[in-house]
């Protein structure tokens, strides 16, 4: 599947992406509105990784322009309760966005936002919780088809639709799913397992070096180093990366440095796209990989 994705993603400042084909948006940080304009009237389905205020504050204009009756539907971890906070303030606040629906998601729940298109929230780490809270995911993107099983691939054409008709397509049918899409919001480097075979995954990089994260301060929500993040993606089955979330403190140069190092010590052989500190970037993967030599 041919996917548009354009976003936003500067660690403290804003982190959004917005699947065009899907109507899909992951995070609503701030600058949504003013850089997708009218488009932004086709988000349908808005799935927020947790409750960083750069995460979400987008929201509120996102809402004022274009809520309508069950439009927008917000999905959230269900024991992220800054988020129901902030969906009670923006009731109160603005009225006519109370046609919005805010809708808490357990770990492991999916939600269907087209046919045969389904978002699977997954629990990742990056917000310390106890036991078994859910406060910070990632999500699958999959594409649900049906194949007919084995056993009745030599069946005569008239005998197979005498048997649908009596037990129904799912007694000669088995559900199949394609990962199309994976979007892994802050997280350390983790739940790598769920991102295998996926066409494309989109992971958080805030870091260039272990060295500027302090383990031991178990105050701190978890984020990724890139080269953790290369060395996971190199063990399993991707066909495209994107990378964002990095901090504004590295340049450019120092970023796509990185990359190709990384890229070269893992034998990494599928493009990589990133969005750089403070730039918009419509249509992603219609750029320049920044490891273009693959």
């Amino acid at each position: 599947m041919k996917l548009t994705i354009s976003g936003y993603s500067t660690a403290l400042f804003s982190t959004w992406y917005f699947i065009e084909e899907l109507g899909l948006l992951f995070d609503a940080g701030d600058g949504i509105i003013s850089n997708l304009l009218q488009k932004s009237r086709k988000i349908k389905s808005v799935f927020i990784s947790h409750a960083d205020r750069d995460h979400l504050t987008g929201l509120l204009q996102l809402n004022q322009l274009n809520a309508r009756p069950a439009f927008p539907k917000i999905y959230y971890p269900k024991d992220a309760r800054s988020i129901a906070a902030f969906e009670t303030f923006s009731k109160s606040f603005d009225s006519q966005v109370k046609q919005t629906e805010w809708l808490p998601l357990e770990e492991g729940e999916e939600i269907e936002i087209k046919k045969d298109i389904i978002v699977r929230s997954v629990k990742n780490n990056h917000v310390p919780a106890p036991g078994s809270l859910a406060k910070s995911f990632g999500y699958l993107v999959q594409a649900r088809k049906y194949k007919l099983k084995r056993e009745y691939l030599q069946m005569p054409k008239n005998e197979l639709i005498n048997l649908r008709k009596e037990r129904g397509d799912a007694f000669v049918t088995d559900e199949v799913r394609d990962n199309i899409l994976a979007y892994s919001g802050d997280t350390p480097v983790e739940n790598f397992s769920f991102w295998n075979n996926t066409e494309i995954l989109i992971h958080e990089c805030t870091f260039l070096s272990k060295k500027e994260i302090a383990d031991n301060d178990s105050r701190r929500n978890k984020h990724s180093v890139l080269e953790d993040v290369l060395q996971a993606a190199a063990g399993i089955n991707l066909q495209t990366l994107i990378l964002g979330h990095f901090s504004s403190r590295y340049t450019n140069e120092e970023i796509d440095e990185c990359i190709n190092s990384c890229c070269k010590h893992y034998h990494i052989g599928f493009p990589i796209y990133r969005l750089l500190p403070g730039r918009y970037v419509h249509n992603v993967i219609s750029t320049r990989p920044a490891n273009h030599c693959v």
